[in-house]
């Protein structure tokens, strides 16, 4: 029992560090156009994906926001997991939004694509601050969870509202949407999980 606590406590010291430095990061005004995919190193020997996947999802990450930023400018973050990306952020334009989209779809090895961007202004400083607090809050409640594995779980904040991605079941899902859903802050929770037998999330844990 006192394994598994420390075990827990030492996760959730991990993932609040990585949010409070992408908090920092965005009150600074440092943010890159990848902090969502960011401070994954730690983390990586607890991850359902294969080592191969975690690769592949850094260099989707890489490449997609290098490519972005000469296309468009900033202000999209692109997040893979298990080479399922997740467009969030902000575009002046439709035309931007499709763009962002065509660029990620040209890329080697994704699966498919989920595409969130808004059309709209460069967020300010202070809510770039205020999601990176909202997504360290989440981590923490997964963590305190008794029923879930915060490690599995991929959280981005985007204007209040909450994407989660990973490879989970589906009781695990609707979990995580509750817990993510009572937390300050957020507005909106959306799902963008992939599925696995509740038979192959227990034997991941």
């Amino acid at each position: 029992m006192n394994e598994t606590i420390s075990k827990r406590d030492a996760l959730r010291r991990a993932l609040l560090v990585a949010s409070v430095l992408g908090a920092s990061l965005a009150a600074s005004g440092c943010v890159p156009v990848v902090a969502t995919g960011a401070a994954v190193g730690t983390l990586a020997a607890l991850d359902r994906r294969t080592v191969g996947a975690q690769t592949e999802d850094q260099g989707i990450e890489l490449k997609a926001a290098l490519q972005i930023r000469e296309r468009i400018g900033s202000g999209v973050s692109v997040t893979s997991y298990n080479r399922k990306v997740l467009l969030t952020g902000q575009v002046a334009n439709e035309r931007d939004k499709q763009t962002a989209e065509a660029i990620v779809a040209a890329l080697p090895n994704v699966r498919s694509i989920h595409n969130e961007l808004q059309v709209a202004g460069v967020p300010s400083l202070s809510t770039s601050a205020a999601d990176a607090a909202i997504t360290a809050r989440v981590k923490a409640a997964f963590v305190d969870a008794q029923d879930l594995q915060a490690n599995t779980i991929k959280v981005v904040t985007e204007a209040g509202t909450v994407y989660l991605m990973g490879l989970v079941s589906r009781r695990e899902a609707e979990r995580a949407a509750q817990v993510a859903a009572r937390v300050a802050g957020v507005q909106r929770v959306v799902t963008v999980f992939e599925y696995i037998t509740e038979e192959e999330a227990q034997r991941t844990k």
